[in-house]
């Protein structure tokens, strides 16, 4: 857009005057210039190459970056239980997390709930007082990030329908994950691996095997009558679906039959190759790729980018590797440009949640932007806009 198309088009000076970021290095779908922004009504009004047609927020060639979203966080529960045995207050939980995500440039987090609980026990009963917490939050414009609801479904677990649809009726839900850790498939295929798991939480060998092969004989007759219940819940609602730790491709075939649109940390190349030949997004965790390697022995996310295998990153437990990786995986893996490193972290897993008002630095999207320096090889966030308004 020209300078006096732009000028052209910028509201009435009765309204709001619109926000101008200049000299920024813009990370566009494609490439990444050296431009400019104009941002109104929480919305981008237009962008360009070269200098801004009139002055405004100097950026001094700072990156300028599609505001992040993050689909899969379990970061909440590190402030609701800072330390074994310990409960901390819910809303200050709540808002102490979301200044975090925000300041990690996460403009759209997902926040995960648990429905149904696997060995270890989480957070258990708490989590409708925290879905509560969050609720408040939201209501009272109290929060920096925008915040939607990923409930993480345990299928074998008992009453994790009815936990789900109470969920529902909680917090707005904007994806659904069909999780299993039964011993003896999936994240749990080697047992070994799965006896060193289960030992954290107690239990002398025997009793390991004993506690394993009791989940397993009642783990079948739950998944049968749990696992289409949450299908149907899912698709009546137009909810997105993912499938966790799919590591064959019997895995992957399942989860076509039942409508997955993303598959959250494929555990095998196998699996995330079936995937692929099946349009089914893969989605892995940053900090496997920061750290180099997965810390549950699976396979690397490092490797299925080499591979092409690679759509999307979350955070999972660490916030500020979301942005990391992004700036990261192009030295990690050459073949892969900062644009589409950073459609990893902001449009791709927009799309796979039906969120197309975001992800991408366009007009007519949504407002949500980071502005990132780099010290060293670390992005560091120096602000933050959500939807035109600054949060950080």
């Amino acid at each position: 857009m020209s300078p006096d198309t732009l000028l052209a088009a910028l509201p009435p000076a009765t309204a709001a005057a619109p926000l101008l970021l200049a000299n920024a290095r813009l990370v566009l779908p494609e490439a990444v210039v050296h431009g400019w922004v104009a941002v109104a009504d929480g919305r981008i009004l237009a962008l360009g190459e070269g200098r801004a047609p009139e002055a405004g927020l100097d950026l001094d060639g700072d990156f300028l970056l599609p505001g992040l979203v993050e689909l899969h966080t379990d970061h909440l529960e590190s402030h609701v239980q800072p330390r074994p045995r310990v409960r901390w207050d819910l809303l200050g939980a709540a808002l102490a997390y979301d200044s975090q995500i925000a300041a990690a440039g996460i403009t759209t987090v997902f926040d995960s709930l648990r429905a149904g609980l696997d060995e270890g026990g989480g957070l258990g009963g708490e989590v409708h007082d925290i879905a509560a917490a969050l609720d408040r939050a939201r209501r009272d414009r109290l929060f920096r990030a925008e915040h939607l609801t990923h409930i993480r479904c345990e299928v074998p677990a008992p009453g994790v329908v009815e936990a789900v649809e109470q969920l529902a009726a909680e917090v707005p839900v904007g994806l659904i994950s069909l999780m299993d850790h039964t011993p003896g498939q999936r994240q749990f295929r080697d047992m070994e691996r799965y006896y060193v798991y289960a030992a954290r939480h107690g239990g002398l060998r025997h009793e390991l095997e004993a506690r394993a092969e009791e989940k397993k004989r009642v783990a079948a007759a739950r998944i049968a009558v749990n696992r289409p219940a949450l299908i149907a819940f899912a698709r009546e609602r137009g909810i997105p679906l993912a499938s966790h730790d799919d590591t064959t491709p019997a895995d992957v075939e399942q989860s076509v039959r039942e409508g997955v649109a993303l598959a959250e940390f494929p555990t095998t190349v196998e699996a995330a190759e079936a995937c692929r030949r099946h349009g089914i997004g893969v989605m892995m965790g940053a900090p496997n790729l920061i750290r180099g390697g997965s810390h549950s022995g699976n396979v690397s996310a490092k490797a299925l980018a080499e591979a092409g295998l690679l759509d999307m990153l979350s955070s999972d437990y660490v916030p500020a590797s979301l942005l990391l990786a992004a700036f990261r995986l192009p030295g990690l893996v050459p073949a892969i440009a900062l644009p589409r490193a950073v459609a990893m972290v902001t449009s791709a897993p927009a799309r796979a949640t039906g969120l197309h008002d975001r992800g991408a630095i366009a007009p007519g999207l949504r407002a949500d932007l980071v502005r990132v320096r780099l010290c060293g090889d670390v992005p560091v966030v120096r602000q933050v806009w959500r939807a035109g308004e600054r949060v950080v």
